[in-house]
């Protein structure tokens, strides 16, 4: 399985950008997929996940009605259209996949990450 995240960048408050993950090894039928992020002195956060099986969405609270994730299933690729970036979405966004399903996007025991790609958003 590999996962590789692109399209992050330096981008001023109110700005866009879209991360994509090109993943490989997986079925996007079977796998959970998202977008956790994870700022210098912070937890890791589950952003946006998409469920295997019945395609479900999850947003954390912060980015809803700004952020849309979404996959490509003939791509392999998994995006998140990130749109009004505050400063406090700065961090370093990771791709990862579970067998399976994890309706909270906890990002526990998923077995797959990406390297990431890091997000800065300036004030």
């Amino acid at each position: 399985v590999q996962l590789v995240e692109s399209g992050g960048g330096l981008v001023q408050a109110g700005g866009s950008l879209r991360l994509s993950c090109a993943t490989s090894g997986i079925s996007f039928d079977d796998y959970a997929i998202g977008w956790f992020r994870q700022a210098p002195g912070k937890e890791r956060e589950g952003v946006s996940c998409i469920g295997g099986s019945d395609g479900s969405t999850y947003y954390t609270d912060s980015v809803k009605g700004r952020f849309t994730i979404s996959s490509d299933n003939a791509k392999k690729t998994l995006y998140l259209q990130m749109n009004s970036l505050k400063p406090e979405d700065t961090a370093s966004y990771y791709c990862a996949a579970l067998l399976g399903v994890d309706a909270y996007c906890s990002g526990f025991g998923w077995p797959y990450w990406g390297e990431g790609t890091l997000v800065t958003v300036s004030s």
